[in-house]
């Protein structure tokens, strides 16, 4: 349950009131005891109790507030919001989507990256993928031309020497787990730059094109974004 600040005033009020009750309970009870011993004082004070409508017990100790509801992240696209940020952390699948993205996408516009940061987590919620974005990241890796994501099995060292661009994109990944909607890519499962044409596409539904990468719907199966 939430803890709200109270002026002085009405503390002291609250306080003053809970009080008097006890007293008026205390009372009670001394008279009661004497005259009929603990069974009836016990039912005096559950008729004092009840007598008190519910309503206003559950007012006076905040019962029916309700928890307020968290805004949603408003996105800017630019570097200037990012580095406005505070550095992200996280776990195994924070620090997989972070790599995916330096190494996917840290040459793209912001708008860019979350397209792809968007594409992954659509994976993620497909059930044509796995269910976690490290599996989602990792599918496929070791074998030869298998893997989903090329940096993953291209031979070449995985080496974060950008740092300045890996915490922009570490910002991207904190933000798209924590729920930020950017609602770019109408459900894209997948993407490829501009400089290839894989086979594949001629199968998809195009849906956007961002920065150097074009986006791509498989419409047999549908994600949360597009139902």
């Amino acid at each position: 349950m939430a803890v709200r600040d109270l002026s002085s005033g009405d503390a002291l009020m609250k306080i003053l009131t809970v009080a008097a009750v006890i007293a008026a309970v205390m009372a009670a009870a001394k008279d009661v005891y004497a005259d009929a011993g603990l069974d009836s004082l016990f039912k005096r004070e559950q008729s004092t109790l009840s007598a008190v409508p519910t309503g206003r017990l559950n007012n006076f100790f905040n019962f029916n507030r309700a928890a307020k509801k968290a805004k949603p992240t408003e996105v800017k696209f630019t570097k200037d919001y990012l580095d406005s940020l505070p550095a992200a952390q996280g776990g195994d699948n924070f620090a997989c989507l972070a790599e995916a993205l330096y190494f996917e996408a840290r040459g793209e516009t912001v708008k860019g990256q979350f397209a792809v940061a968007e594409v992954i987590m659509n994976r993620v919620k497909s059930s044509q993928f796995p269910n976690t974005l490290c599996s989602v990241i990792n599918q496929g890796t070791g074998r030869k031309y298998q893997c989903q994501f090329s940096y993953t099995c291209d031979g070449h060292e995985e080496v974060i020497r950008e740092k300045t661009a890996y915490e922009r994109v570490s910002k991207v990944a904190r933000l798209v787990i924590d729920g930020a909607k950017t609602g770019l890519t109408d459900g894209a499962t997948y993407y490829h730059t501009t400089a290839v044409r894989p086979r594949w596409s001629k199968s998809f539904t195009k849906t956007t094109r961002i920065g150097v990468h074009l986006f791509y719907r498989d419409d047999r199966y549908r994600t949360a974004l597009n139902n």
